[in-house]
């Protein structure tokens, strides 16, 4: 069991069903799932802006319709977000450029397809729901929570044009449910990631939550150093790297609450290093 301690860190009017988060410039950067914008809480100023994302952006956008954003990462000064995949609506990628506040859209419906060809699993099962980049590689984290249950890391060579591979990780049950992968970040050479149990079977239905895990995985082996659970109750769906010092790391989380109320609570978890 890995020693860590989780808490309450603050509180953020104006946000519902956050899906991701990225701690740059002294700013959390959060997206999510039921919106079309990318929002940014100045924790210097206690400050919420907002970034559209996408035309005729809306707070609560009907589930059908949702670009469903889950993933987000930083790669120099540009934020990368990407939708889930699950249906045609959800094949979004956006790039943000944190200095000039530019976004980019662009259609990843044919590296979806590329990517549900390759690892073989049906439309409605792609779930993607994390995403970094290493050495000029794209990682993106596979939800296996459908039928088939392929829980995993695509890897897409040479950025996003050219081959596409699966690395299958199994994760530890909770309760009967086997958890599988909501978010990732990358430190040093390792990836430290979330994972939730939701007994469903479905990449498009919610199911009751039976808890999250906090894992750590070699990015060069794959193997895994270690899980621990550190909620029986949260979905949490964002992971990003608050502090790093000698003794432990420091991790800023948040969580999909599942509903439209325009409230999110942001978690910090302590990971000792010893």
């Amino acid at each position: 069991m890995q020693k860590f301690q989780l808490s309450e860190y603050l509180i953020i009017s104006g946000i519902g069903s956050a899906s991701g988060i990225v701690f740059a410039n002294h700013s959390l950067y959060i997206i999510s799932d039921n919106a079309g914008f990318l929002y940014q809480y100045d924790l210097e100023y206690d400050k919420l802006l907002k970034h559209q994302l996408i035309e005729n952006s809306s707070e609560n956008i009907l589930k059908i319709k949702k670009p469903d954003f889950e993933s987000i990462t930083l790669k120099e000064n540009e934020l990368h977000i990407f939708g889930s995949g699950s249906t045609q609506n959800r094949n979004k990628s956006i790039i943000f450029n944190i200095k000039t506040q530019k976004v980019q859209e662009n259609n990843f419906s044919e590296t979806y397809q590329n990517i549900k060809n390759s690892i073989q699993i049906s439309n409605d099962e792609l779930n993607i729901e994390g995403a970094l980049f290493y050495k000029e590689k794209l990682y993106l984290f596979q939800r296996g929570n459908g039928a088939n249950a392929k829980n995993g890391i695509i890897i897409i060579d040479d950025n996003i044009k050219c081959h596409t591979e699966l690395v299958e990780v199994r994760l530890p049950k909770i309760k009967h449910v086997e958890t599988s992968f909501t978010d990732a970040v990358l430190v040093g050479d390792k990836i430290y990631f979330l994972a939730s149990a939701e007994d469903t079977l479905s990449t498009y239905d919610d199911g009751e939550v039976l808890g999250s895990i906090l894992g750590c995985i070699d990015i060069e082996t794959f193997k895994i150093d270690f899980t621990t659970q550190i909620s029986n109750s949260h979905k949490f769906e964002g992971l990003t790297l608050y502090e790093n010092s000698e003794s432990h790391l420091e991790f800023l989380l948040c969580e999909d609450n599942d509903t439209e109320e325009l409230e999110t609570k942001i978690y910090k978890l302590i990971i000792s290093k010893k």
